[in-house]
């Protein structure tokens, strides 16, 4: 296999498709050639990570009372009548029940 010459998709520079890359694609059983340059597949997969990291932390929380010592804490569900709901201090000696 020879090398290929591809423009980015991203930032429009010229960048080469090795043929040590193309084995490797062939041998992962990736049909379609590379888009973006090396760079520009690093900054697009920090922004998916940055994107799920964000999300994560805009986690909606609901108040609740401890089932194990009574103190208020926050929980990432809603509670629901007659389920128990655990503090962090109190959830991981319960987990196993």
């Amino acid at each position: 296999m020879a090398n290929i010459s591809i423009v980015c998709k991203g930032c429009g520079e010229t960048f080469l498709f090795t043929d040590n890359e193309q084995a490797f694609y062939k041998e992962k059983g990736l049909l379609n050639q590379p888009e973006r340059c090396t760079t520009c597949r690093k900054a697009a997969r920090g922004q998916r990570s940055d994107r799920r990291d964000s999300d994560r932390n805009q986690r909606e929380m609901f108040p609740a009372v401890c089932d194990g010592c009574g103190k208020e804490t926050m929980v990432p569900f809603r509670p629901t009548t007659g389920k128990p709901v655990y503090c962090r201090d109190c959830f991981k000696p319960n987990y196993n029940r």
